[in-house]
């Protein structure tokens, strides 16, 4: 079966809420020898986001992915420790699926790789 979803994706929750982080923006960059901004995107209402880049194999090498929480938090009317989260990855497998989520609250978030 060929994919249809973007080789990169990502999927926020909110654990102090224990929902979905819905309208968390945030930017995709390769930071190759010439790092570039490749997409910029906001969590949908389950809290991810699955279409930033067309669905092909993708560079191999470091990427980032730049959260908006202070943005975020501030839409809900609560502050945070963490205005922005950045997440640095390497991919190594460019035909892969990478799937990138956060966990977060105010005070703390922790990410890991996902499926």
């Amino acid at each position: 079966m060929v994919s249809t979803r973007s080789p990169i994706t990502t999927h926020a929750l909110d654990t102090a809420l224990g929902t979905p982080a819905r309208g968390l923006g945030a930017v995709l960059e390769y930071l190759g020898d010439t790092p570039r901004e490749l997409a910029r995107g906001t969590t949908d209402d389950d809290g991810r986001i699955t279409d930033w880049l067309p669905a092909q194999p993708v560079e191999p090498g470091l990427y980032r992915i730049t959260f908006a929480t202070a943005d975020y938090l501030a839409a809900t009317d609560r502050t945070g420790f963490y205005p922005r989260v950045v997440i640095e990855f390497e991919i190594t497998d460019p035909a892969a699926h990478h799937h990138v989520p956060l966990l977060l609250s105010p005070w703390g978030y922790s990410t890991y790789r996902g499926s």
